[in-house]
């Protein structure tokens, strides 16, 4: 097990000592870093984060309520890696619960006892390590060979689909379309902390931490890291930052959702090596499908494997001049999901920055992404048992 960062917080200095002494006893090669506030000092404690990327941060908020623990959801919500620890005089069913939701990993009565402190902390640790050891996330990337194609909709909205009906899953989406990308218009009207560009010019200090505060947090489990604001800075963007980036998104989400538009370049081509799963977007018209098959026969020549490649028909209709038999028969693979066209509720969705999912759930459009979502996070080999197996299970 590697060495954890500890963080302490409280305006009891004795407290704090007491602390560091039990833990560092327990494992001297802890390090730890003492500040004397509280929540109500909340931007001095997320700058105290930032810089110190802790993986435990024991908070001493004695007195406080369950109404009161918003600003300490924004800090959760902003450092998902990092593990709260919770002390408090009080400890109710009711704040227990209101704690754990919005992501304490555990609450201890004060005056604390050393042996709860000690397993606490030890949870903490061990659910890190193994998270850190096991975790590999799976990579979609979404691309298109024309524009127009509604790609960029669908990441975003099967990005936000997959996080809001998987609460126990972590789902990121990264805007690789360097030059033109606006994934985060999609879902949310919050200023992006940092872009793509500036991760890029501080990959020294990538950890992350970094990365979910670089992040505009859609859900608690789910954020967006937007593209560069303009094209000057999309040129600070290297392959080998996309690949770091990528790496360690992998290790900290289980869905990486990368929309990288319909350039290939040594970027693009970077993120589409981490690939798990390919989703070529593409309408029922004839301009769509030779360019489709265009990028096929090149994703194909560099290697890329057709069974990774996954067909997306957006706005799809019955009454087409060009029927889906004739798409799959023209660019040889099946159709992994029709989209229907829904115009008006998809308009609104983007006019607004608000997933679909939010504006109308039974709609056709956002019952295919769920569709999709489903056919994403179903276990391998897992089918629906007869009764008899069930019997005997």
């Amino acid at each position: 097990m590697k060495p954890m960062k500890i963080t302490i917080i409280s305006p009891n200095k004795t407290l704090m000592e007491g602390i560091r002494r039990v833990l560092l006893e327990d494992n001297p090669q802890r390090t730890f870093y003492l500040f004397e506030g509280s929540l109500d000092k909340a931007v001095n404690i997320i700058n105290l984060i930032n810089k110190e990327s802790p993986d435990v941060v024991i908070l001493d908020e004695s007195g406080v309520e369950a109404k009161d623990l918003a600003a300490l959801e924004q800090v959760c919500m902003q450092y998902p890696s990092t593990g709260f620890i919770m002390l408090n005089e009080t400890v109710s069913q009711e704040f227990l619960i209101s704690a754990l939701r919005i992501g304490v990993k555990d609450v201890l009565k004060l005056p604390l006892v050393n042996e709860e402190l000690l397993r606490a902390v030890h949870r903490v640790e061990s659910k890190s390590n193994y998270a850190a050891a096991t975790k590999q996330g799976k990579v979609l990337v979404f691309t298109s060979g024309k524009g127009g194609s509604g790609a960029t909709f669908l990441a975003c909205n099967l990005a936000y689909t997959l996080a809001a009906t998987h609460s126990d899953i972590k789902v990121a989406l990264l805007d690789l379309n360097l030059q033109f990308g606006d994934a985060a218009l999609f879902l949310s009207d919050h200023i992006p902390p940092n872009t793509l560009a500036d991760v890029a010019s501080n990959i020294a200090r990538l950890d992350s931490s970094f990365l979910a505060s670089s992040m505009v947090q859609i859900l608690p489990n789910f954020g967006v890291l937007a593209a560069p604001e303009d094209a000057e800075r999309a040129v600070e963007v290297k392959p080998q930052h996309v690949d770091t980036l990528i790496k360690l998104a992998k290790r900290q989400y289980d869905y990486v959702i990368l929309d990288i538009g319909r350039t290939l370049n040594s970027s693009s081509l970077k993120a589409l090596d981490h690939a798990d799963n390919i989703f070529l977007v593409l309408q029922q018209t004839l301009p769509f499908i030779r360019d489709s098959k265009r990028l096929i026969k090149i994703l194909l020549s560099l290697g890329y494997p057709k069974a990774k490649i996954n067909l997306l028909i957006n706005r799809c209709e019955k009454a087409s001049d060009i029927d889906v038999r004739d798409v799959e028969a023209t660019l040889e693979m099946k159709v992994y999901e029709r989209i229907p066209n829904s115009y008006a509720t998809v308009s609104a969705s983007v006019n607004q920055g608000v997933p679909i999912m939010k504006i109308a759930r039974h709609d056709p459009v956002n019952k295919s992404l769920e569709g999709i979502a489903e056919k994403l996070t179903q276990i391998p080999g897992a089918k629906e048992s007869g009764w008899l197996s069930k019997l005997f299970n």
